[in-house]
């Protein structure tokens, strides 16, 4: 009963998310076609990435291999984790913007702000399923204090895709160069300040988003 809840649940989200891609897509194509240029093309690729921590949590809620052996369950989460923050990162693409394009800026800003949104929104979705992973298999009492964390280690991660440069999947690639970016981060924190002060900052933002999405998600209306 509980997994075909899920299942209803995920086709309904997965049709609301197909609607979103498509419409950011459009803003893209329509974009490119009159101005002859792929300039934010990349935006929907970065959506792709965005979307894969949705599809991570969604597998490990519905497939019994992922959530039945807690081991195999914890390597997905951690899987979940590296991808998490490409869908807030979207958010840093304002940094591309430029008031002389061929295009109005405030389309612009129109295309920056819908990829996103909808980034930002499946990703909160999907951190809701990684609570209650905790707190279903895992038996975790304070899901929620998880989340707050998880959402600063986002923003970390957020910090280290922009400045720093590297992707999820460069702990397989270079992990030995990301490792040390990492740590020496973290043994000399105030020689870097810009690290801390993005991961503080950008973390209390999206605290703030998620906690309101939580709670206008939840919220009921009398008629």
């Amino acid at each position: 009963m509980v997994l075909e809840h899920i299942k209803q649940q995920r086709t309904k989200e997965l049709g609301l998310l197909s609607v979103a891609v498509i419409i950011c897509s459009g803003l893209s194509l329509f974009r490119i076609v009159n101005t002859g240029t792929f300039h934010y093309f990349f935006l929907n690729w970065n959506l792709f990435l965005a979307i894969l921590p949705w599809v991570f949590s969604s597998a490990i809620l519905l497939v019994p291999k992922l959530n039945k052996n807690k081991y195999i369950t914890v390597f997905s989460i951690f899987i979940w984790l590296l991808f998490f923050p490409n869908a807030p990162y979207i958010l840093t693409d304002l940094f591309h913007l430029k008031l002389k394009t061929s295009v109005p800026l405030w389309y612009d800003l129109i295309l920056i702000l819908s990829f996103a949104w909808v980034a930002l929104i499946i990703g909160f979705l999907s951190l809701l399923d990684i609570e209650k992973i905790f707190h279903s298999q895992f038996h975790f009492a304070y899901p929620k204090m998880l989340s707050v964390l998880l959402l600063f280690l986002s923003s970390f991660g957020i910090y280290i895709g922009r400045f720093l440069r590297w992707n999820s999947w460069d702990i397989l690639t270079h992990p030995l160069g990301l490792v040390n970016d990492i740590s020496v981060r973290l043994i000399h924190p105030f020689q870097h300040p810009t690290t801390w002060g993005v991961t503080v900052f950008m973390g209390l933002f999206l605290n703030l988003a998620y906690w309101s999405f939580r709670y206008f998600n939840h919220r009921t209306f009398n008629s």
